[in-house]
């Protein structure tokens, strides 16, 4: 029997709603409406506009009502971090701040004399980004916002687009991992780390964990979308964790590399690892959609080609690949994860003066540039794989790729060169397959039978050492 659910997808740049048809192990999932999600600069700061995301998402459910289709539920994922202020009264305080907002500049260094960084690490083994909820709550308090001083719950992207949609105010595990202030030892809010930013556990919804159901649609909801009270479950509310749930692997001991603008690459341990290491290298342990931990690093992604397209015209892909096959291989390389590269003017002149800096030839046309990019990127993965060999507790023999950049073919066999190792491509949509999969109790296994993916095999084992070995010796 066909049963359907609705994922509702959000990304910092757009969202969309998505209607999943599941039956019989075979997922078909139809775009219901795509919508953007735009930064709004008010004043000092950088704004979510959650009214209007909310608006949107009601678009599609009344859209799935039309159809005469009854959902099972809905889940809801975002991006990391950033959360909402709500009132004693219900209410919602303030737009959400943005973590590009420059707020929290400076924030990590501040709070580490009131609380010593080692033991912040120790208790999240989460990476420090200064736009880390922590850091987010402490800047709110130090500069007296009357939001946060009003506050009387604070929820996290999903968790408030869950409340209003069912009036339930939850914190769900895996995005409440991004924030650091969940200890990854206990799966549970930590006391300390909230009270070192003037908050109590009180504030927060009641954990909860992937695939419980939070409440259903309220009586206004229903009425505004014609659906009738349809549940609402928690599913991995952070868009990494459904990403990386869909993954098809076939055993436990993989590696992934979810690949688009930015890369984060891991792996799944049941526990999660906090060692002297971890911290050093600037590895984070976020929590997985069965309450087990993926242990990633973030890496600079097709960020670089982006910004270099935004200034060649938007420059056609397979332009671009056709020019860089005819590059000569190797001839300059740059660390992907450079500060120069985090938001430059221009991103070909950044690219050409790290090449200038470190005594290489300098990429002049756009075909030397994307080689130097993608042959950069795959190095880059080695090296954060070479890492994580070191801290895995299984041998790593597979990498699966998921996420856009799955479709991208150069970029994957570069990175089987480069790794030494199998690659496996695909899913693309695996974000909302990994919502999907969490709300109808599907199996990775099961997963794995309904989407295609490429494999791509290493080559040229000894050119991609010598390779390696520049890229160490010209990389700062």
């Amino acid at each position: 029997m066909e049963k359907h659910y609705i994922a509702v997808d959000l990304g910092a740049t757009s969202g969309r709603t998505i209607l999943a048809s599941v039956e019989s192990d075979q997922v078909k999932m139809q775009e219901i409406n795509r919508f953007p999600n735009h930064l709004i600069q008010a004043g000092s700061h950088y704004y979510w506009d959650i009214f209007e995301l909310y608006r949107n998402i009601l678009v599609g459910l009344k859209k799935v009502a039309e159809m005469g289709v009854k959902p099972e539920s809905i889940g809801i994922d975002t991006w990391g971090v950033d959360f909402v202020m709500v009132g004693a009264d219900g209410n919602l305080l303030s737009l959400p701040i943005s973590y590009r907002d420059p707020h929290t500049d400076g924030m990590p260094e501040r709070l580490f004399k009131t609380i010593p960084a080692e033991k912040v690490y120790d208790k999240t083994g989460i990476q420090v980004i200064n736009f880390n909820s922590l850091f987010q709550f402490y800047a709110l308090g130090i500069n007296d916002n009357s939001a946060f001083r009003a506050a009387r719950y604070f929820l996290f992207m999903p968790d408030a687009l869950v409340y209003l949609l069912t009036g339930k105010k939850v914190t769900e595990y895996t995005i409440a991992s991004t924030g650091q202030i969940v200890n990854a030892r206990t799966r549970q809010l930590d006391e300390e780390l909230l009270a070192s930013v003037g908050l109590t556990l009180d504030q927060f919804g009641k954990m909860v964990y992937p695939g419980e159901r939070v409440g259903e649609l309220t009586p206004e909801v229903q009425s505004a979308t014609g659906l009738g009270a349809v549940p609402v479950v928690a599913v991995g509310g952070h868009d990494t964790a459904s990403a990386v749930a869909a993954t098809a692997a076939e055993t436990k001991e993989f590696a992934y590399l979810s690949s688009g603008t930015w890369s984060l690459m891991g792996i799944e341990v049941a526990e999660p690892i906090i060692t002297e290491q971890s911290q050093q290298l600037n590895f984070t342990n976020e929590g997985g959609v069965h309450r087990d931990i993926r242990f990633l690093k973030n890496i600079c992604g097709m960020w670089l080609l982006e910004r270099c397209r935004a200034e060649w015209k938007d420059a056609d892909y397979g332009h671009l690949l056709a020019e860089a096959e005819k590059a000569e291989p190797f001839r300059s390389l740059i660390n992907p994860d450079d500060p120069c590269f985090a938001n430059p003017k221009s991103m070909p002149k950044a690219i050409q003066e790290y090449c200038r800096a470190t005594g290489q030839p300098v990429p002049e046309s756009e075909g030397q540039i994307t080689r130097c990019i993608y042959e950069s990127l795959a190095l880059r993965y080695r090296q954060v794989m070479d890492m994580l060999r070191q801290m895995a507790p299984f041998p790593i023999n597979t990498l699966h790729i998921i996420g856009g950049g799955s479709r991208n073919q150069m970029l994957n066999q570069f990175t089987a060169n480069a790794c030494g190792m199998r690659v496996v491509a695909g899913p693309t949509e695996c974000t909302a397959l990994g919502n999907v999969m969490v709300q109808a109790g599907l199996s990775r296994a099961q997963i794995a039978k309904c989407i295609e993916t490429t494999e791509y095999q290493p080559h040229d084992q000894e050119v991609w050492d010598a390779a390696y070995q520049k890229y160490l010796q010209t990389t700062r």
